[in-house]
């Protein structure tokens, strides 16, 4: 699919979907949510009918891509599809986008007997799952579905995802002559050491990681440091373990400058909300029938990062992340194995195969 679709660019792809998705049959319409987003699109949302007597699934990609994005030529060896080498090949999420074209080919073709079908497609997850958080969950019916974003084989399937807190602290001290009178300031740096004795970094344990990954501050080694900003970040699966954590770092930072009389102006921003999805929740339980009929292996996985899985999940619509076969994802070296992909085309056919019959009411 040579189409770029950079982050912010993604009209393009947006149009040729809406064009080949009409033409398999689908109505195909848009949420208007580009106006609050600043995204090259809206969210496109297309609907098969099928049957009335299967409950409705929905099936979720994003349209952008990291950079280096623009004229990407895709080259096939030994089973693979690669870049030439000077671009991204685009497989995060371009495979995934593919996977769902040809199952609703397949579906067309072959008359398979289907409930709903929704397809979900976003702008901007790349930059922080902006397209997905801005699409209106009600706008979907199916109670439940599976994205087509994560690396590997087919049968791996992400079952829980972090809470995200990016945080950064500005910290003001006061200037003075580091060498005549460095009584006479207050040195951030003294600030931050205070802190960082309160601050717990690195793996924490399986399901939580914190990480301070930028300090910048000063000015001339022979000045007393007067300002220093910090930014650092806070995963974990359960979110009450985040809030946690953040409040800590508050608490030390503050505490820390005004014993040495100066400031912390902090500012936390949330940035994805975490999930954990257990086996006996109906997306799992027909995700593992599924994956069952088809003789792959199960392998559950829980991610460091987050997806567009996490804002259905936060909206209501419990979601799995399952593999597509793609590997070295945001580097020059990305690939997406050919076999890999034809295996996933038959899990959503599985999928919505056995999606679970409706319950008839009573007075139908």
């Amino acid at each position: 699919m040579g189409i770029d679709s950079v982050s912010k660019d993604e009209g393009a792809l947006h149009q040729f979907l809406k064009e080949k998705l009409t033409a398999l049959g689908m109505l195909v319409t848009e949420d208007q949510s580009r106006v609050k987003t600043g995204l090259g699109s809206d969210n496109l949302l297309a609907v098969h009918d099928g049957g009335k007597n299967r409950q409705a699934l929905f099936f979720s990609c994003h349209t952008d891509t990291v950079t280096p994005g623009q004229g990407i030529e895709v080259i096939e060896k030994n089973g693979k599809l690669f870049s030439k080498g000077e671009t991204i090949l685009g497989a995060d999420d371009k495979a995934g986008i593919a996977i769902l074209i040809e199952a609703m080919q397949r579906i067309k073709e072959e008359h398979i007997v289907t409930g709903k079908i929704e397809f979900v497609f976003s702008p901007g997850e790349e930059i922080g799952l902006i397209g997905a958080s801005a699409l209106d969950m009600n706008l979907i019916e199916a109670p439940y579905g599976y994205v087509l974003d994560s690396a590997l084989e087919v049968g791996r399937v992400t079952i829980a995802s972090p809470t995200l807190y990016m945080y950064e602290v500005k910290l003001t001290g006061k200037a003075a002559h580091a060498g005549l009178e460095p009584e006479k300031g207050i040195s951030c740096v003294n600030i931050l050491a205070e802190a960082l004795k309160e601050i717990k970094i690195g793996r924490l344990d399986a399901k939580t990681t914190t990480n301070i990954g930028a300090i910048q501050g000063g000015e001339a080694t022979n000045i007393v440091m007067d300002h220093l900003l910090v930014k650092g970040e806070v995963r974990a699966i359960d979110p009450e373990v985040a809030e946690g954590l953040i409040d800590e770092m508050k608490r030390a930072f503050e505490n820390a400058a005004q014993k040495f009389g100066g400031q912390a102006e902090i500012d936390v921003k949330k940035m994805a909300t975490g999930f954990n999805i257990g086996d006996d929740e109906p997306v799992m339980a027909l995700f593992i029938q599924s994956v069952e009929n088809l003789g792959y292996p199960l392998i559950r996985e829980t991610s460091g990062g987050g997806s567009d899985a996490n804002i259905f999940n936060l909206g209501g619509k419990p979601c799995v992340n399952f593999s597509i076969g793609y590997d070295k994802i945001h580097t020059t070296d990305e690939f997406v194995v050919i076999d890999e992909m034809e295996k996933a085309v038959n899990l959503v056919i599985e999928l919505v195969k056995n999606a679970p019959k409706k319950i008839r009411e009573r007075n139908e």
